[in-house]
């Protein structure tokens, strides 16, 4: 019997209540298909538009003196939906494990349209003050909540009901779906953004995008509830093999703890930061770091992300006939090759002329204890001052100790003591005069469609190294646990993982760019983090054919 690759080490044995499911028929297979897609591409749209929009929710909700600041605080919000996924899993898994599979996913995506059609709603910091991101944060909680349920139930759902030798195919489109959430953001915002002009956009039109959630919700619902419950969980109520509690069960049930800490580490931390690094970290590379035109950032990480969901399929596909570990262990590995190399790329192409300027002009800040604080509104001394607004500029530069302050552009030192420090908007104009004569242009560019087309084909290597790392990943996650705990023991490594060490990325990343002036240096964080996935992976998943958790117990 095919199924999917278990950990290493002893399992208890389980009642076979996978073999008891019926194969549904082909049309069957397609509604459940269709349906578990949809609803996840509409909450990961839901939960992605966020970060499409984090711009502008940071200029509307989070407003600062301090444009770094206002970044990571818009990011910190990011984080925060992404860390009560957990709580979600426990919640939603709990649910999951005792009442069914269907029921449960039905009310993570009534909670997560409602919660995202509520930022559409909230006014802006400047009419209600310091409520406006209270309400935004309240909202993100409830949208991770969302989505700690929705993920496992749509995957547990799909790779119940599908053939064993096809569980990696079929419970892949479940992958690929999430992908499609973060596409239909950027499709949504850039017909947003066509169909009006600039100033109806920025005044009220972004909050288009949030309050199409709704619709989104009615055709989910509508499509879900033509769903029949998985056969698996019908037969476990019959049979009487309801856990009685599956979050304790989860921690208790003969070989778990290991299993749970393979998830944990071996495979949803290590997929999720490649898959963010892939498109959240590559925008906001575009946008800022690079200065690329905003709506053509937009287009270019949509084309690599739609062009891109394939790879998911066909790894899901592949791992049904070599196995999953083999394409998760050779993804992580390719990652921690090609990162710097694949974002070097992309970097080059998308504004050569600022690359150039790097290297042959580069900026060195000297003085004595040089600090920069990415959080404070304000730096507290003049090198912090120039730092930060070098790091809001997006400039590269290195540090130096040195008895006086001093700014060198290409090895001229600049006139320092004519820098306004007590004037923000003036030291911004006269940095920007400076760096302009050294060969820096800071005006937003459209890249030709030669680079346009490097930088998608950088985003397609790592598409495709997220497609491999991810896409066999439901089938895998499904079949490493017990059914009568599956929901739970899935879901909680699984948005333990993705939540804390994926939600958390942008605002780590940012903050080492921040901290270091080097628009490469965040790539470090998700370098680390594969790398201890892949020990973790290679070590804690075993090899060969897949196989149900039955076969291994």
């Amino acid at each position: 019997m095919t199924g999917a690759a278990v950990i290493e080490g002893e399992a208890s044995p389980d009642r076979d209540i996978d073999a008891a499911h019926l194969e549904p028929s082909p049309s069957d297979m397609r509604l459940v298909i269709a349906a578990s897609s949809a609803g996840t591409v509409f909450e990961w749209y839901d939960f992605f538009i966020y970060g499409t929009l984090a711009g502008i929710i940071g200029q509307t909700f989070f407003p600062s003196g301090n444009e770094t600041l206002q970044t990571l605080l818009v990011w910190a919000g990011f984080a925060v939906g992404f860390g009560f996924r957990p709580l979600g899993a426990v919640l939603f898994g709990f649910l999951g494990d005792k009442l069914g599979r269907k029921y449960t996913f039905l009310v993570t995506v009534l909670l997560m349209g409602i919660a995202t059609a509520g930022v559409g709603m909230i006014p802006s910091s400047a009419s209600s003050g310091r409520a406006a991101p209270i309400i935004i944060i309240v909202l993100r909680i409830l949208q991770g909540l969302a989505l700690g349920g929705e993920y496992g139930g749509a995957a547990i759902y799909v790779a119940e009901h599908a053939p064993p030798h096809r569980r990696g195919y079929f419970t892949s489109y479940i992958q690929a779906s999430v992908v499609g959430g973060f596409v239909l953001s950027l499709i949504v915002v850039l017909t947003c953004k066509a169909t009006m002009s600039p100033e109806t956009w920025t005044a009220w039109g972004w909050r288009l995008p949030f309050l199409l959630s709704l619709a989104l919700l009615a055709i989910s619902l509508w499509m879900r509830l033509k769903l029949s419950e998985s056969p698996v969980f019908l037969a476990m109520r019959e049979e009487g093999e309801i856990a009685g509690n599956p979050f304790v069960e989860s921690f208790t049930y003969s070989g778990n703890k290991k299993r749970l800490f393979v998830a944990l580490f071996g495979i949803a931390a290590g997929l999720t930061v490649i898959w963010y690094t892939a498109m959240f970290s590559a925008l906001s590379f575009l946008k800022s770091a690079m200065h690329v035109d905003d709506t053509w950032a937009e287009i270019i990480i949509g084309l690599g992300a739609l062009f891109g969901m394939g790879f998911f399929i066909v790894f899901g596909a592949l791992s049904d006939r070599i196995g999953r570990k083999k394409p998760i262990v050779i993804g992580y590995l390719l990652t921690l090759l090609a990162l710097f190399p694949v974002f070097w790329m992309i970097g080059g192409a998308a504004n050569p002329a600022l690359a150039t300027a790097a290297q042959r002009a580069p900026v060195v800040v000297a003085g004595p204890g040089c600090h920069f604080s990415p959080f404070a509104s304000e730096q507290a001394t003049d090198c912090g001052k120039l730092l930060g607004d070098l790091t809001s500029a997006g400039v590269v530069y290195s540090r130096a100790e040195a008895p006086a302050l001093s700014l060198t552009v290409g090895g001229n030192a600049l006139a320092i003591e004519t820098y306004p420090f007590a004037e923000k908007a003036a030291r911004s104009d006269l940095l920007q005069q400076w760096l302009g004569a050294a060969g820096y242009d800071f005006a937003k560019v459209k890249p030709g469609i030669g680079s346009t087309l490097t930088m998608v084909a950088g985003l397609l290597v790592l598409m495709a190294l997220s497609g491999a790392t991810y896409g066999p990943v439901a089938a895998l996650l499904a079949e490493m646990f017990p059914p009568r705990i599956r929901y739970s023991s899935m879901s909680i490594p699984y948005h333990i993982g993705t939540g804390y060490f994926g939600g958390f990325l942008p605002l780590i990343s940012g903050y080492i760019v921040a901290r270091t002036g080097d628009p490469y240096s965040g790539l470090w964080y998700t370098w680390v983090i594969v790398a201890v996935a892949l020990a973790v992976a290679a070590w804690g998943l075993k090899g060969g054919p897949p196989q149900d958790f039955r076969d291994n117990a």
